[in-house]
């Protein structure tokens, strides 16, 4: 049902809500709010739709956001419309296909991009529109950005996609070729009803549930979209279809990238970005891309403090004056000098400040390697593993531990996106007492080292099993003894060659892993100390490799392994971490 309302939101309302609206802004004007219009898609699905407009005469640009969790109705939605509209652009607020109020039925990213087309170029052509219409959104809402930004609708003119995937095999679904399994559950889980209505639930037994293609019969409730995911473990054409960056030849829009160091979806934020400079479509798109990361979590309303660590005042920089600012520029016209200031933006942890950049990765970075040593007894923060520049001239003593996927190492902190398991930089204290895990230490630090860009771990290892997992973990010692994860990554064994066709071990025999621990900027600070934790598993953020090598998502046995990592002059395993002259 259509309602047209005339809303006169006082000022205070607005400024509660955390936009600083500047000059341009008609701060008592009075706005005019639809809810529930119906706008057809091209195969006759209506997609519910909210408006925020001017109430004065004339045409204005478009603020679009597609939205599967929530309606226009919902008071953060109405207090931006309200902001939107007194800027004077119509604020769009649509629920994706079998959300909420739409019709259709709901399948994960498959109508976005037909549907976010048809959603720019209806807002386009109303009669309040300029024509112009502006795209923003975290997360899925990001998604239902970039999904359909290949098809370059003549409205869509600019776009502020924030912690979000791009290449969704790699960004969402398995990450090193091991299933993400905490965030893509509970994320399969709340939209199992349409309207994320989720009990109550103990999330260890069904978190444990084997097989994994049954797991929503734990959870109660049937999710296709789930059996479909465990039924693709490998990079096919299943996941093809929802890869952007496969298509970023075709795209040619601005795009004002934000994202976390410790958001779940870094990766794909700095792969849109760094794929965008250099593949766009046009010298324009590729020369107006701008990128913003901060100290945090996968969440709309970043905050100072995050997991055990407070990263101060220049943590929490204007978000929504940045979005105006973008989309005055982009849709009205407005140079306040925006555009010309330096494309990255990065916060610096450890330092706790804000710093420009003209490029990611920054060119002056020096990849230094940090090689792992020992005596053969590594195991745990007592042990003796050491982490140093110096290349290992001899055939040290291989380190081993015994990696049992029936008592994993738990997930402590990182880039999560799993309510029972919250994100951010923790204490590391309790896993470095597990002999499960190999600890390669620094000495202290005589002075400040920066480590800014993308971080990996080169790790020569045998197994004795078929399949099995490898991780790495980049940490900071505090002088106090507080040991803060800083990065992590994992590389499935069957898929340490390629993505599409996995390929078992040989048990026994030494194989080169590459461990991608994606990014960071962290000042490891003076008396600091780097740590570089080496282990099989991290649950539930990845699910536990049975070590089996039996067919992926149907197996029900585990087994052990024992891991043997090797350091010497022949292997060099290493962190290359990106230090940044100071």
């Amino acid at each position: 049902m259509r309602r047209l309302l005339l809303s006169l939101v006082s000022l205070a309302v607005a400024a509660h809500a955390g936009l600083a609206l500047g000059d341009s802004a008609v701060k008592d004007a009075p706005v005019i709010v639809q809810y529930n219009v119906m706008v057809p898609m091209r195969d006759g699905v209506r997609l519910s739709t909210d408006i925020h407009r001017p109430a004065g005469a004339g045409r204005y640009p478009v603020i679009l956001v597609r939205d599967p969790y929530n309606n226009g109705a919902e008071p953060t939605w109405v207090e931006a419309g309200q902001r939107w509209a007194r800027r004077g652009y119509v604020f769009v607020h649509q629920n994706v296909r079998g959300r909420v109020d739409s019709e259709g039925a709901f399948y994960p990213y498959s109508a976005e991009v037909a549907d976010g087309y048809d959603a720019q170029q209806w807002a386009a052509a109303q009669e309040w529109s300029n024509g112009k219409v502006g795209t923003q959104g975290l997360s899925y809402l990001a998604s239902t950005q970039w999904l359909s930004a290949h098809l370059r609708a003549p409205a869509l003119t600019a776009m502020v996609p924030t912690m979000t995937p791009f290449n969704y095999y790699q960004d969402v679904a398995y990450v090193g070729g091991a299933l993400s399994l905490g965030s893509r559950l509970g994320w399969a889980a709340l939209m199992g009803s349409r309207t994320n209505q989720e009990p109550q639930r103990d999330w260890q037994p069904v978190l444990r549930h084997l097989p994994l293609q049954t797991m929503d019969t734990a959870l109660g409730v049937s999710l296709p979209h789930w059996r479909d995911w465990i039924a693709h473990p490998s990079y096919d054409s299943y996941w093809r279809q929802f890869d952007v960056a496969s298509r970023v030849g075709e795209i040619e829009v601005p795009a004002f990238n934000i994202g976390g160091w410790y958001d779940v979806f870094l990766r794909g934020t700095l792969s849109s970005y760094t794929n965008m400079r250099k593949q766009a479509r046009s010298e324009r798109a590729r020369a107006h891309q701008k990128l913003l990361i901060g100290p945090w979590r996968h969440t709309p309303q970043p905050t100072t403090a995050l997991g055990e660590l407070d990263f101060g005042s220049d943590a929490l920089p204007d978000l929504e004056g940045l979005h105006a600012r973008w989309f005055d520029y982009w849709l009205k016209g407005t140079n306040d000098g925006f555009i010309d200031e330096p494309p990255v933006r990065i916060f610096v942890m450890g330092e706790n400040r804000r710093r420009s950049e003209q490029e990611w990765p920054l060119a002056r970075t020096q990849y230094t390697n940090y090689y792992f040593h020992s005596k053969g007894q590594a195991n745990g923060v007592a042990g003796d593993g050491v982490l140093e520049a110096r290349k290992p001239a001899s055939d040290q003593p291989v380190d081993e531990f015994v990696y049992d996927p029936l008592n994993p190492v738990p997930t402590l902190g990182g880039n999560l996106m799993f309510k029972p398991t919250p994100a951010g930089p923790y204490d590391q204290a309790a896993l470095g007492e597990r002999d499960d895990v190999l600890v390669f230490t620094s000495a202290p630090l005589s002075r400040d080292l920066e480590v800014t860009g993308p971080v990996t771990v080169t790790l020569y290892a045998a197994s004795s099993a078929k399949d099995t997992d490898f991780t790495a973990k980049l940490v900071d010692i505090h002088p106090d003894g507080k040991a803060y994860n800083i990065a992590d990554g994992i590389v499935r064994a069957r898929y340490r060659e390629s993505f599409e066709k996995p390929t078992l071990l040989s048990p026994g025999r030494v194989y080169q892993y590459s461990i991608d621990l994606w990014a960071t900027s962290n000042v490891f600070k003076q008396g600091h100390r780097i740590r570089v934790d080496i282990s099989s598993s991290n649950f539930p953020r990845f699910d536990r490799n049975p070590n089996t090598g039996g067919e992926f998502g149907v197996e029900t046995r585990m087994q052990s392994a024992t891991q043997t990592i090797h350091h010497t002059r022949k292997y060099p395993s290493h962190i290359t971490l990106p230090v940044i002259p100071r």
